[in-house]
């Protein structure tokens, strides 16, 4: 029964499952799982990666934690992928970048800017990160179905949560030229939103044939403010777990993957 280096999972021990979430952090990965199978069980933890297995509409489903940003995330699909996983949904949390956005709202990520290092070493800067148009789908059709009021369009995905997002509250107060005045004119080219692994899932997804998407919570409104309330993570989260749940259970039923 030969394991994975990184995930400490093998074939054996994920039943044949091709479908799986990938929060980043760890603490959610339980919760999601017990969300979508109360009887839910325990795989592995290594590092920053820990999985957790369940059924959902009588496919097996993993969650698999990703850790932050765009190498650990590039290990967990590569290796969840030579195990068989077909599908990949990220749930996540983000900032807001425009004002039409509230907090605990949901934002789908149709394509991604690609301010990551990881999807480089997939594929060069040319080649678009845009997600699957069959998981977008399920994600609009999970959306409508929670009733979770809903945000559709691209992100600005990064390898730093400082100076790639234009932080100043940083321990140098400082942002490299290349980022200053970056979020603005992000808010002017209509980007939505920050977060960092959507793009390295998309890019890997999409040259190995896989399919990917990206649900993200929102946190805070950074055109409001930058601190983020602990009531607000939790609503986002809930929000953003449901719908993708219900997504997951769609593409189940749906079965339109060739593989």
């Amino acid at each position: 029964m030969e394991s994975v280096y990184h995930l400490g999972l093998s074939r054996e021990m994920i039943k044949e499952a091709k479908f799986a979430f990938l929060p980043g952090d760890p603490q959610r990965v339980p919760k999601i799982a017990k969300t979508f199978d109360k009887n839910a069980i325990k795989l592995a933890y290594k590092r920053e990666f820990r999985t957790w297995l369940g059924k959902l509409k009588g496919k097996m489903v993993l969650a698999t934690s990703t850790g932050i940003g765009g190498p650990s995330t590039s290990i967990a699909v590569e290796e969840l992928a030579q195990l068989g996983v077909h599908t990949f949904i990220r749930v996540g949390t983000t900032g807001a970048i425009q004002k039409n956005i509230k907090v605990g709202d949901v934002i789908i990520t149709t394509g991604s800017l690609r301010f990551d290092g990881a999807s480089t070493h997939y594929a060069p800067i040319e080649y678009p990160a845009v997600a699957s148009y069959e998981v977008v789908s399920a994600l609009i059709h999970g959306a409508k179905t929670t009733g979770v009021d809903y945000h559709l369009g691209i992100t600005a995905s990064c390898g730093t949560f400082y100076p790639g997002q234009e932080r100043y509250d940083s321990f140098s107060g400082y942002v490299i030229r290349k980022f200053q005045g970056s979020l603005k004119e992000w808010q002017k080219l209509n980007v939505l939103n920050y977060e960092m692994e959507s793009s390295t899932i998309f890019v890997v997804c999409s040259t190995l044939g896989l399919r990917g998407g990206c649900i993200s919570g929102v946190v805070v409104n950074r055109t409001e403010q930058e601190k983020v309330k602990k009531e607000v993570v939790v609503l986002a989260e809930k929000n953003a777990t449901q719908i993708a749940i219900e997504a997951m259970r769609y593409l189940i039923q749906n079965r339109t993957l060739s593989h």
